[in-house]
């Protein structure tokens, strides 16, 4: 924005990185022009349309997998599991959102980007512990 370098700069570069990596799309496609930003876009979906935004590619191949599994482990699938899954996704959001705020001092800090992702890190994690575990029992 013509200051010099900063980390602060640094997190906004970060989050627009995270926005591109999870959305599919570049802040130069020609869908954003001066009243939309990839920021913005990405801030509009919260929380209800979060899964409208996602790249679908980024899907693809638990969806490819899910179809190789056999109708028990489908039926392990729970509400309780997409739920959470969607949560991450919407802090995933949040945090290149919070990255990418317009005023350098309301960033996120990168400590607290870490403790973001490690949350959603344990979170995702957790479910898988538990799909295994249940998948097992399915099994047994």
């Amino acid at each position: 924005m013509g200051n010099e370098a900063s980390t602060l700069g640094d997190m906004y570069s970060y989050g627009i990185l995270l926005l591109e990596m999870f959305t599919g799309k570049k802040p130069t496609d020609n869908m954003f022009d001066d009243n939309l930003s990839l920021r913005n876009f990405a801030k509009m979906a919260l929380p209800e349309q979060v899964a409208s935004v996602f790249d679908p590619t980024l899907f693809h191949e638990r969806e490819k997998g899910e179809a190789a599994s056999s109708v028990e482990n489908a039926q392990i699938q729970s509400f309780a599991s997409s739920h959470q899954i969607n949560e991450c996704l919407i802090s995933i959001l949040k945090v290149g959102i919070a990255c990418s705020e317009e005023v350098p001092r309301d960033r996120m800090s990168i400590i607290d980007v870490i403790t973001q992702f490690r949350q959603i890190r344990n979170t995702l994690l957790e479910l898988q512990v538990d799909y295994v575990e249940m998948s097992s029992s399915v099994g047994a």
